[in-house]
């Protein structure tokens, strides 16, 4: 174009320099190999073979899925030309800003020189500057959303980036959109709340806030009820299960333990969840209304076989279920059926069975009694709660956690460690001398079990009691493959009973033969004990004394995995290998890594001198034991399953409920370990027998939405969520 005037079209006389201009013009632009020109200003996609009015500009948009009025996204576009597109709008969008800040400079300058004579005219000619900048402050404020959808989808997300003339970065639409899809469907928001008036206010808000608190802007509107009900469930619910897909590609190594999550609701209705978990991650497959065939060992056997076909019986290494899930039937079943797959009870559920038998000892239960009257007498009372939390600092007396009898010796704790700022607060001038308090005959009564020696002496028992088990219950909980620590643990546990009680064997007997009972009737697998075998933290430790008791244990478990001679070719030298720290075994990085590192990543680092056993040991030492620190919304499943709901209904409801299931369970699994208490639930119960004074008969979906494969007695009554969907 040299020597053309800044009108370029005032040169082009003829049609020929027109034509000639068109040519010149489709040649720059590379999303011309998209599609093929028709008559006028048409296009043909050449991924979908859609006809397009508008040219290549609708096109582009057709073409990178960004939302468009009048545009519909392509189906089948791919995802790098969908990317290389986003990046072409959006480097035009810069170019648009930059020739924008330019003219926004220059009327400042042209304007400065008059603004003493018309101070008005400088004000609005700020106001004009400040104008475009707000659709920056729009994406801008909405980009703080974005971790959430790269934390929950990795790095795979691809953000086309503009950089305004601030300098600040600027995120396109879709993602705007996507983090905003994101929050409903974490949160189980209603997308009719899309419909409501105060939903655009919001969006208005964030854009006036973004943009520096100036008025005006440019009107970004979130997506519709009808986006996020279609569009945006489904694509995110792709997304979803390809993390599953990812996490399953693992299983060649580590194999996964199917986990089956039961409840039984108040209409004697039977649901149970599937999840799958592996080191890689865990993820939520499907929920089942297994009413009508709950006893019939046949029908459930059917159930498992269809979820253990849908994974592939060779990476399947066990199923965790409740025990109230005809358990027997079924493990029979699995067992039968199976030669390689392994059927095991859920070990937090038996261990909570351990302290619910705990607690119906009748001086454990009149400590409990008692301890409760004072926290219901505090929580009860506005003002003397707020005068507990000045002298606790803060700080709650009761816990709330995944079961009744968890809570309540958690709270026996939490009781005990307040004990000296409870009696202070008690007896201190600003409540003795409220008579409206201080005479209350409830409050008479706190203050005599307060001051009450053997009713702390009681507590303390209780405490030193039930620690050694809620200790293992933290450590197999929150989806960690806890499998090679769980016989240690409970031998750790029975030795710590034993040592206390040393000076009273009836207590000492009392106690044990509770934990016994649960232990061998229910917990104890052969797969624990093999675990433990492998588990070099244990194998290498000189203090452990009952190896030689799980080492038959140990070689059925072998003969079960390595059912063939020729499969067990070399397993004794290499067993021999193995216990004697020979090879790489004994070198300094495996022994300094015995006690540090996970035993199933240990055999895969260490493990090549003994290639057999390493993959044997790699998918045994890999697998969880407990399923009752997994997310769970009972209510919501419960109105999958509800026969008032229609076809379209529960198949949008069960989408929803996938999607927000697995985005919980990946960000539960993002958390340090070390920065949460895995069996402590945040809020309080206000329904339970630590805070509620009236006498109720809690229904069992009151406590569900958090927890389940439960007894119903063992159940902490909380209210249940409303989830309707739109």
């Amino acid at each position: 174009f040299s020597g053309i005037s800044s009108h370029p079209r005032e040169h082009l006389s003829s049609t020929g320099d027109h034509h000639r201009l068109d040519i010149m013009v489709r040649e720059k632009d590379v999303c011309w190999e998209y599609c093929e020109k028709l008559e006028g200003n048409k296009v043909r996609c050449k991924f979908c073979l859609k006809v397009l009015n508008g040219g290549i500009s609708r096109l582009k948009h057709h073409l990178s899925r960004l939302p468009s009025k009048g545009v519909h996204p392509c189906s089948k576009v791919r995802d790098d030309v969908t990317d290389r597109v986003k990046i072409i709008i959006a480097s035009k969008e810069q170019g648009k800003e930059s020739a924008s800040s330019k003219k926004q400079r220059i009327a400042l300058e042209n304007n400065k020189s008059s603004s003493n004579a018309n101070p008005n005219a400088a004000q609005l000619s700020m106001v004009a500057a400040a104008k475009p900048n707000l659709l920056a402050g729009i994406e801008t404020a909405a980009a703080s959303l974005l971790p959430v959808s790269s934390k929950v989808f990795g790095s795979g997300v691809v953000v086309p980036q503009v950089l305004g003339s601030a300098g600040g970065t600027v995120y396109d639409r879709e993602n705007v959109e996507r983090s905003i899809a994101l929050f409903f469907f974490e949160n189980k928001l209603d997308f009719s709340v899309a419909r409501s008036s105060s939903y655009q206010v919001m969006m208005d808000a964030v854009a006036k806030c973004g943009a520096g608190g100036g008025g005006g802007g440019y009107g970004f509107r979130g997506p519709s009820c009808d986006d996020l009900k279609t569009n945006w469930l489904e694509r995110v619910k792709g997304e979803v299960m390809g993390q599953s897909r990812e996490i399953m590609k693992e299983w060649g190594t580590t194999g996964c333990t199917i986990i089956a999550d039961t409840w039984t609701d108040n209409k004697t209705r039977v649901i149970i969840n599937f999840l799958v978990s592996s080191p890689a991650g865990t993820f939520f497959h499907r929920t089942v209304d297994a009413s009508t065939y709950f006893k019939n060992t046949k029908y459930l056997g059917d159930l498992f076989d269809s979820v253990i076909q849908d994974f592939g019986v060779e990476n399947v290494v066990q199923v965790v279920m409740d025990n109230h899930l005809n358990y027997v039937g079924v493990k029979n079943h699995i067992m039968q059926s199976y030669s390689s797959i392994f059927c095991t009870p859920c070990a937090s559920h038996c261990l909570n069975s351990i302290l619910e038998d705990f607690s119906q000892i009748d001086w454990v239960n009149q400590c409990i009694l008692q301890a409760q009257s004072i926290s219901k007498y505090i929580y009860n009372h506005s003002w003397v709660l707020n005068l507990m939390k000045r002298f606790t600092g803060g700080q709650e007396l009761v816990r709330t956690s995944i079961t009744k009898s968890t809570s309540d010796f958690l709270s026996l704790q939490s009781m005990l460690k307040q004990r000296s700022r409870l009696k202070h607060m008690f007896s201190s001038p600003e409540y003795s001398t409220d008579p409206s308090y201080a005479n209350n005959p409830q409050s008479i009564s706190c203050i005599a079990i307060l001051e009450d020696n053997d009713f702390w002496r009681t507590v303390e028992e209780c405490v030193a009691v039930s620690e050694p088990i809620l200790k293992v219950i933290r450590e197999i909980a929150g989806g960690k493959p806890a499998v090679g620590f769980i016989y240690e643990s409970v031998t750790r546990a029975k030795d710590s009973i034993r040592t206390y009680y040393i000076m009273d064997e009836n207590k000492c007997k009392t106690f044990l033969d509770i934990l016994d009972r649960r232990w061998q009737n229910q917990l104890h697998s052969p797969l624990h004990a093999a675990a433990a075998f492998l588990n070099p933290s244990i194998q290498y430790n000189p203090d452990v004394k009952f190896l030689g008791l799980i080492k038959e244990e140990f070689l059925k478990v072998l003969e079960k995995l390595l059912p063939t001679p020729e499969l067990r070719h070399d397993i004794t030298s290499q067993i021999f290998v193995f216990k004697k720290s020979q090879g790489l075994f004994g070198c300094n990085l495996a022994r300094e890594a015995r006690n540090t590192v996970a035993p199933g990543l240990w055999w895969e680092q260490y493990g090549d001198s003994a290639p057999g056993l390493q993959r044997v040991a790699v998918r045994i030492l890999s697998q969880v034991c407990s399923a009752s620190t997994f997310e769970r919304n009972w209510s919501t499943f419960q109105q999958i399953h509800s026969e008032k709901r229609n076809k379209l209904d529960k198949e949008t409801l069960a989408d929803l409920i996938y999607i927000n299931y697995n985005l919980k369970l990946a960000s539960r699994m993002k958390i340090n370990p070390t920065d949460i208490d895995p069996i402590l639930v945040d809020d309080i119960d206000m329904t339970s027998d630590w805070v509620e004074e009236t006498e109720i008969t809690p229904t069992p979906s009151q406590w569900l939405d958090r927890f389940g494969v439960l007894e119903s007695n063992d159940l902490n009554p909380r209210y249940q969520d409303i989830f309707n969907l739109a």
